[in-house]
């Protein structure tokens, strides 16, 4: 079990279902040693204050996390063990596993932004903060992607199940932060969902030459072909502008491989619209629409 101490002013209601998820992070997690965290609630110019002094970095963000010990993730049965077993608190009959610090503010916000409640963004800053106390880490894409597994299981164990359209469009957003549009300013981010439910995210990619400057949406096709995959059944699209519809040549590339693709999209402060491929690009010329057979007719007649 994972017990928290709250600092800070929080609802009994809000307080046990942080708690419930606290303890069911532990179940997750394999984690055996009781252990208590400390949890500071502050507004935006606290946390901003601590990114300052301890990353560097003066601007507030959702949440921090600060652990006590070097945490192996997923090696609870072994030498994580034993680390916890060194920061044991024999007044409290627990091993500190660390601080998570969040910013109350930024919760309400992003709450609104996501479309869903208050004490859902909770739970998941919590959560977020829990894993990167247990050795957890979002720098790779396949760590992320394993960090969101945990964080998703969780979650799921007390009944704070997020629908997976905002899964997406936020994992949409989160990439828009990463575009390189120097030209236009128009950011863009994409996150593709194959149908086995593997996430791929992208971002616009502009280029001094126009011409040669790559969407969002292909960015996350071309990652996601190149790891194998060939089907999809959604894809989300952000932007921080006016509404991102997928450009003619997106819509293209996503036919070739999903024409029966679910589009959605986001902009501004959350405004959120919803499509399908069919729609944007009807008649389509693609191998579920004859294209093969029309080409190899070419061939045949040529």
């Amino acid at each position: 079990m994972i017990r928290l101490l709250i600092d800070g002013d929080l609802p009994d209601s809000q307080y046990d279902v942080l708690q419930a998820a606290a303890h069911h992070a532990a179940t997750v997690e394999g984690v055996k040693v009781p252990c208590y965290v400390q949890v500071a609630l502050t507004d935006d110019r606290g946390i901003a204050a601590l990114n300052t002094a301890h990353r560097g970095i003066n601007r507030p963000t959702d949440v921090l996390s600060f652990p006590s010990i070097d945490y192996p993730a997923g090696d609870t049965a072994g030498q994580a063990e034993q680390l916890l077993l060194e920061e044991w608190d024999a007044d409290l009959g627990a091993s500190f596993l660390g601080d998570i610090i969040i910013s109350l503010p930024r919760a309400r916000e992003q709450a609104t932004q996501y479309g869903h409640p208050y004490e859902r963004e909770l739970c998941y800053l919590l959560v977020h903060g829990l894993f990167h106390l247990m050795g957890y880490d979002h720098q790779m894409e396949e760590d992320k992607r394993n960090m969101r597994d945990k964080e998703e299981e969780t979650l799921g164990g007390i009944g704070q199940i997020r629908n997976m359209d905002d899964v997406l469009l936020q994992a949409a957003r989160e990439a828009m932060k990463t575009a390189y549009a120097p030209y236009s300013g128009f950011r863009v981010g994409a996150c593709l969902q194959a149908e086995d439910g593997t996430l791929y995210t992208g971002c616009n990619v502009e280029n001094a030459s126009f011409g040669l400057t790559n969407c969002g949406e292909r960015t996350a096709v071309f990652k996601a072909i190149s790891e194998g995959k060939r089907r999809f059944s959604a894809i989300a699209i952000a932007a921080d502008q006016h509404a991102p519809w997928p450009c003619g040549a997106c819509r293209q590339v996503l036919s070739e491989f999903a024409p029966d693709l679910r589009v959605l999209i986001t902009w501004d402060d959350g405004q959120v619209a919803e499509s399908t491929l069919k729609d944007l690009l009807p008649h389509s010329f693609s191998p579920a629409t004859g294209a093969d057979a029309h080409l190899l007719g070419k061939e045949r007649h040529g």
